[in-house]
């Protein structure tokens, strides 16, 4: 048994012990004498994670050890952080990270048919395309964008559902492509070989522009470009996607009042702090009230921030544990991203390679745009912070996402014999 495989007890206990704190902290200051069912349902959900370990080690599990400690530690504060802020959320939560780890499994086991998987590289495009056509049709509007398809029992956001297909469609294309694209300057590829790529970007961008989701454009556009990187190595495609998209926000900033007010909020948001500028004004506040060790889990007042919950589940983070505990997040964050491209580094067949640094990407970029977006070092972009904010679609996506990974992992190691 390797030292990893021992310490993951501890690990699972450290994580969960921590969580029960949280959850015990608040009960006593904010739910005192209400049920404790709740507690009990989020706990349990909590020990699924290590079950599913230690089912996946009975079954000759070879993979990463520390992705599913770490994503525990994370989960397990959302929902310590939503039982603070919304305690029905908390349970609608739980019940998607369930929803999630069966998601998980399915993607665990497809990882290992990486080339069966990779085949269908098209019919994740338009399977990436139909379902954003989709919000944009049947869609209903939340938070000034229309993303969002009412399912009657609950709601769904299919471009959490396409940076998946993404992933997906771009390794496929890329693991059979890479070459041709790496060996010669951008000017010399034949069109035919990049309109693919080209075609499915602009049309995804295009869709959630026009549905107003301008997180979702970004973290596809940072998809791409990280993505056709670790395929080619060519910095000119980088340099050019990042080009393209300064001039496209400032042609959205001047074409739509929504995109420039937020522009606006996020470089100024004390000139109208009562209005436009409330919700980052009190973020930044709740951080700056933090200090060094926070207030302690239920004595802030980070339900003064609006959609604390889905937005801005950082700064309550901060408000109440602090520096320390907010620097603790971006650690787990830095764990968690830093496995997934060391499994993909690991991984010796294109396409794996590919998925595993697409998955990463997703993560990294996803948390990236959320924590600057709280601290105001990016406008504040919406999505929702993974493992933590509240959301279900992305709770699903994002397990998914920790599924292919793990899959990638156990079999790149069953194959070639070495440990991730």
């Amino acid at each position: 048994m390797t030292r990893t495989r021992r310490a993951d007890p501890v690990l699972y206990g450290s994580s969960l012990a921590l969580s029960l704190g949280g959850f015990g902290m608040v009960y006593a200051v904010r739910h005192p004498g209400d049920s404790l069912v709740p507690v009990g349902y989020g706990v349990l959900v909590l020990l699924s994670l290590p079950v599913i370990h230690l089912a996946l080690l009975r079954s000759g599990f070879r993979g990463d050890d520390l992705v599913l400690p770490v994503t525990q530690a994370l989960v397990g504060l959302g929902l310590v952080a939503l039982y603070r802020l919304q305690p029905a959320s908390m349970v609608r939560q739980a019940t998607w990270v369930l929803a999630g780890l069966g998601g998980f499994l399915l993607a665990y086991h497809a990882a290992s048919t990486a080339e069966r998987l990779s085949r269908y590289r098209y019919l994740y495009a338009a399977s990436a395309l139909v379902l954003l056509a989709s919000a944009l049709v049947f869609g209903v509007e939340r938070g000034g964008a229309r993303q969002w398809l009412d399912l009657g029992f609950a709601s769904f956001q299919p471009s959490e559902v396409v940076k998946v297909c993404l992933v997906l469609f771009l390794a496929s294309y890329l693991a059979e492509h890479h070459r041709l694209i790496a060996l010669r300057p951008p000017q010399e590829v034949e069109r035919r070989i990049l309109l693919p790529v080209a075609a499915v970007l602009g049309a995804s961008l295009l869709i959630l522009v026009v549905q107003r989701d301008l997180g979702g454009a970004l973290l596809y556009l940072s998809l791409v470009l990280g993505m056709v990187y670790v395929g080619t190595g060519r910095l000119e495609y980088v340099a050019a996607g990042t080009l393209a998209f300064l001039v496209g926000a400032g042609a959205c900033a001047a074409l739509f009042p929504h995109v420039r007010a937020r522009l606006e909020v996020w470089m100024d948001p004390w000139r109208d702090l009562a209005g436009s500028g409330y919700q980052v004004g009190q973020a930044l506040f709740a951080l700056a009230s933090g200090g060094l060790a926070g207030t302690g889990f239920g004595l802030g007042y980070p339900e003064l921030i609006p959609a604390v919950h889905t937005d801005l589940v950082f700064a309550a983070i901060g408000e109440e544990l602090g520096y320390a505990g907010a620097l603790g997040v971006i650690l787990l964050y830095m764990l968690l991203v830093t496995r997934g491209f060391r499994i993909a580094l690991q991984a010796k067949r294109a396409f794996p390679q590919l998925v595993a640094a697409g998955a990463s990407l997703v993560l990294a970029t996803q948390t990236l745009l959320i924590l600057g977006g709280s601290v105001r070092l990016l406008p504040l972009t919406g999505l929702p912070l993974p493992f933590v904010s509240y959301g279900g679609s992305a709770m699903v996506s994002n397990l998914v996402l920790l599924g292919l990974l793990l899959g990638i992992s156990h079999h790149e190691e069953t194959l070639h014999g070495r440990r991730a």
